[in-house]
């Protein structure tokens, strides 16, 4: 079973990391430890994760839709802080995700989500192929609490480890019919900087590889990792630093996006 045995994240670390991601060069994120060095694959993360999860009390397991389980979290910012993203697997349970896909494809069918659109001014575009339901904090329905709740635990873990300053979180639903994608992007918008964190739920059972849909994301080196969009798991980025893009699939392929947010600076407040 590996074991990381590496020294927590510092604020100046990530501060760095956040503040000029250019200066952040592949194989600096965290010298001395094997792990940080590069991306830890989803097999490692799963391998942590589970080792960790069986060594815990059964409160500390228990309840994951409300509370965080601490040993993911720890593993989540670890590697947030030394590569500036990661995939959690089984970020919520099986039956959670699946009510979440089954409510989410029941309003694309009713016709209750719409063209997505783009920037602050919301502008219509090519670049993208999604409908998107804008989930509304005031009334979610019980299946969106769920992940409600554990994006805010992860919200109140990554301000406690990484001093990120997170407020609050925007989701919505996001459906990409066979064929369409999302052309090389970054998240955050224009005079904005209170995106800091994207996530990307996936609600697709019995994902295969060979029907493409991953999320590509484009790391520091040039080169690219890409995440397969498969029920369950949880793509966490820094908003500012990493582009990315959706590639066609040759089926629905169902998601949830997030960002955590910060209060916007003054300066960015001015000129919107």
């Amino acid at each position: 079973m590996p074991v990381v045995d590496a020294p927590p994240p510092t604020p100046d670390s990530f501060g760095k990391l956040v503040a000029d991601p250019s200066e952040v060069r592949s194989g600096e994120h965290v010298k001395g430890d094997e792990f940080l060095e590069r991306p830890l694959t989803e097999t490692e993360i799963e391998m942590l994760v589970d080792g960790l999860i069986r060594d815990a009390a059964p409160e500390e397991v228990m309840n994951v839709s409300v509370n965080s389980r601490s040993s993911e979290f720890d593993i989540a910012t670890t590697a947030l802080a030394g590569n500036g993203w990661c995939v959690v697997p089984d970020f919520l349970s099986q039956t959670q995700t699946q009510a979440l896909s089954t409510e989410c494809m029941d309003m694309h069918d009713a016709q209750l989500l719409t063209p997505a659109r783009v920037g602050a001014d919301r502008v219509a575009t090519l670049l993208r192929g999604d409908s998107t339901r804008w989930f509304q904090p005031e009334a979610l329905s019980t299946r969106q609490q769920a992940f409600a709740d554990r994006i805010e635990a992860l919200r109140i873990a990554l301000n406690r480890d990484l001093f990120l300053g997170l407020v609050d979180s925007e989701s919505h639903y996001a459906v990409y019919r066979p064929g369409a994608g999302y052309a090389r992007h970054l998240d955050c918008l224009r005079n904005d900087d209170s995106r800091v964190i994207s996530a990307v739920f996936y609600l697709n059972e019995g994902w295969q590889d060979a029907e493409g849909g991953a999320l590509r994301l484009y790391l520091a080196d040039q080169s690219y990792h890409d995440v397969f969009p498969r029920a369950g798991t949880l793509l966490l980025f820094l908003s500012a630093q990493f582009e990315h893009e959706v590639l066609p699939a040759t089926r629905d392929r169902l998601s949830i996006a997030c960002w955590m947010r910060q209060r916007v600076h003054a300066e960015a407040r001015a000129q919107l």
